[in-house]
C-alpha cells in the first residue's frame, strides 16, 4: 500500500483537475442492454470483464465544455457547481463568511484573504487584562 501522504497528494491533484461533465445516454448502450443483463457470473468482476465504462453503467460522461477532452477512468468529475460559500444561503444551510474571525497572517483556509472571498476585512486589536491566581 502507498503511504498516506502519497494517497492524499494524488487525491488533491485529481480534485484540483476535476472536470465538470454531463451525463449522456448513448444509443449504443441501448443496443447492448442484453449484454449487461446476461453477463452475470460468480466472479466479483463479472460485469467488468470485456465491457467498457459506458457499457457497464449505461451512460457516458461528456465534458460540460465541448472544447475539453472526455474524462479518463481515473479522473474526478462533478455534475454541478458547488454552492457559493461566501454568501449566506439559508436554503442550503450556508452561513456565509460575514462576521467570521480569520487569521490575517495565514495563507491557509483560516486566512482572511481566502475566508473573506477577496471582499476585504476589518482588523481589530484587543488587549485583554486578566487577574492571575498566583500563589
Amino acid at each position: 500500500l502507498p503511504n498516506f501522504r502519497m494517497v492524499g497528494d494524488n487525491l488533491k491533484d485529481r480534485f484540483d483537475g476535476a472536470s465538470r461533465v454531463m451525463v449522456s445516454n448513448s444509443d449504443r448502450n441501448r443496443d447492448n442492454s442484453n449484454i449487461l443483463s446476461n453477463s452475470a457470473s460468480n466472479s466479483v468482476h463479472g460485469h467488468r470483464e470485456g465491457l467498457g465504462r459506458r457499457h457497464r453503467y449505461n451512460f457516458q460522461l461528456k465534458p460540460y465544455n465541448p472544447e475539453h477532452k472526455p474524462p479518463g477512468p481515473k479522473d474526478l468529475v462533478y455534475v454541478e457547481q458547488s454552492p457559493a460559500f461566501c454568501e449566506k444561503n439559508p436554503k442550503v444551510g450556508i452561513l456565509g463568511t460575514h462576521g467570521r474571525q480569520c487569521n490575517d497572517t495565514s495563507i491557509g483556509v483560516d486566512g482572511c484573504d481566502l475566508m473573506c472571498c477577496g471582499r476585504g476585512f476589518k482588523t481589530q486589536e484587543v488587549t485583554l487584562i486578566e487577574r492571575c491566581a498566583c500563589t
